[in-house]
């Protein structure tokens, strides 16, 4: 059984205005009082975890999420936490993006869980084409993340969005488990590997 319990008819505040539309979805910034939401989607939606750690996910997870922020010594402008609702107003992914980290225009998407239900719909293309389209008009011109090597559903996913491996990294501690984690980017502005590279040392290769 999971902590969820009696679903609640509407998981956005009236008030709330969405970042963008992704067919059927919605994308809404988050703020503290939808940390309850969050919750009850990652323990409906544990499978991320279960896979990448190796637990499932605890009962402060998304307060964790929620304020996950880079080490202080790496710049940044913006934590973006962001959830995506269906028509009935209920969470159905969620996504937590940085913005101009490590160098201006560079941002960064920490996480992104689709609901389990969805998985093979088509849903996760559609809601991810849009956020990518999103980051482009405020700015972004280069997408990063990292991706668990060996999680091969997320590895295809982000290589058919486009992204290319810069690097790797070894020895990442996820929860019970350690991993090697690839650094993978993906250009918004026409723009090389290389001259990510020029722009982002941390990410070349052999860099510690």
């Amino acid at each position: 059984m999971t902590r969820e319990g009696p679903r609640q008819a509407c998981d956005v505040s009236a008030d709330s205005l969405p970042l963008f539309g992704a067919g059927g979805f919605r994308a809404f910034e988050m703020h503290a009082e939808d940390v309850p939401a969050l919750q009850r989607f990652i323990d409906a939606n544990p499978e991320y975890y279960l896979a990448v750690t190796g637990e499932a996910p605890g009962d402060r997870e998304a307060q964790e999420q929620f304020h996950d922020a880079p080490p202080a010594d790496w710049p940044h402008t913006k934590l973006w936490p962001i959830r995506f609702v269906n028509e009935g107003s209920s969470m159905v992914a969620m996504a937590h993006l940085v913005s101009d980290l490590l160098a201006p225009r560079v941002w960064h998407i920490g996480l992104f869980i689709v609901a389990t239900s969805l998985h093979g719909s088509g849903a996760a293309q559609a809601m991810y084409g849009q956020l990518e389209a999103w980051t482009r008009a405020q700015g972004a011109q280069w997408l990063r993340l990292g991706v668990v090597a060996g999680n091969a559903r997320a590895e295809r996913f982000w290589a058919r969005a486009g992204y290319a491996e810069v690097r790797n990294r070894g020895g990442i501690r996820l929860g019970t488990r350690t991993h090697t984690v690839r650094v993978m980017v993906k250009p918004l502005a026409g723009g090389t590997l290389p001259q990510y590279l020029a722009r982002v040392v941390r990410d070349r290769p052999g860099q510690p």
